[in-house]
């Protein structure tokens, strides 16, 4: 029955509600959103934004807390031999913090970016969070930065332009939550730069790394320390 209605659902809802309302666990190309972390009527399209994330993947589900249907459907199958399972979501190996980040590391970084991007994401709203507090304990006013939250873990060509002056107070005001969007963006030129050479994105990386480290600002070291310990 699923497989009669999943043209409907799917072409006709998802692709449309699917890029609207919902929440994005990654920061794909497109405006994709889940629509719930439980993917049962539509064969797990219910998680669009993943699948977006990683189109190719057999599995729609990355967190705990999501249940893809058509996963365990698959996954059924596999077992008694029906189909074979070739892509699934990559997932970022850590291991001891190197001296200084590689080759490798750089390679570990661009085949998981989108991972990479939303373990940063967690750590600016963190930020957000503790500056949200500590105006709050000085009795000041959180609305602007509270409505600027959002955004400040987002690529900027997908804000809305109603929401930049917003932004732009926010950073000003905030010095290490400007770091931290300013450093983003530049984490993510090293994948988006396809000009530059593997020995060149190597050395720009080992200076985000040692930016980051000596920012003054807790949570970009940790990132940093995280990233350095990441294997191809």
């Amino acid at each position: 029955v699923q497989m009669l209605w999943i043209p409907f659902w799917a072409a006709g809802i998802v692709n449309g509600v699917g890029h609207y309302w919902g929440y994005r666990n990654f920061e794909a190309q497109d405006a994709s959103t889940n629509l719930s972390p439980w993917g049962v009527i539509i064969g797990g399209e219910e998680l669009h934004n993943n699948h977006h994330t990683y189109p190719t993947s057999a599995k729609f589900s990355v967190k705990p807390y999501e249940f893809d249907i058509g996963w365990a459907y698959i996954s059924l199958m596999q077992k008694v031999g029906w189909a074979t399972v070739k892509k699934m979501p990559p997932k970022l190996q850590l291991g001891a913090v190197k001296p200084v980040a590689d080759e490798k590391t750089l390679e570990a970084l661009i085949a998981n970016r989108y991972e990479v991007m939303a373990a940063y994401a967690r750590g600016v709203r963190q930020a957000c969070k503790e500056e949200i507090a500590a105006l709050q304990a000085r009795h000041a006013d959180v609305s602007v930065l509270t409505a600027a939250k959002r955004w400040l873990h987002r690529d900027t060509e997908k804000v809305p332009a109603v929401v930049l002056p917003q932004l732009a107070q926010v950073r000003a005001a905030h010095p290490s939550l400007d770091k931290m969007v300013a450093m983003r963006e530049e984490l993510r030129q090293l994948w988006l730069n396809t000009t530059q050479s593997r020995e060149q994105l190597t050395a720009d990386l080992q200076a985000w790394c040692r930016r980051a480290e000596e920012s003054g600002v807790a949570a970009l070291r940790e990132f940093s320390l995280r990233l350095r310990s990441a294997q191809a």
